[in-house]
């Protein structure tokens, strides 16, 4: 999903940027309980808004969604 999302982005992403936004999405999935296609695509797009707006710290990421 986050790939998906990536690609409708502007900012380009580097392998490790992708990665720490994956990761994120893959723990907040489980943590939440989130189950819908329609929830997924709204956590990925909120992750990556907060990871290009400086928010990189994947703790931090976390925090916000949880």
């Amino acid at each position: 999903m986050i790939r998906e999302k990536m690609s409708a982005s502007q900012t380009p992403m580097q392998e490790e940027d992708v990665a720490i936004c994956q990761n994120v999405y893959d723990h907040i999935c489980v943590a939440r309980h989130i189950s819908t296609a329609r929830e997924r695509e709204e956590l990925a797009i909120q992750i990556l808004h907060f990871y290009q707006h400086g928010v990189k710290d994947q703790g931090s990421l976390e925090r916000l969604l949880l």
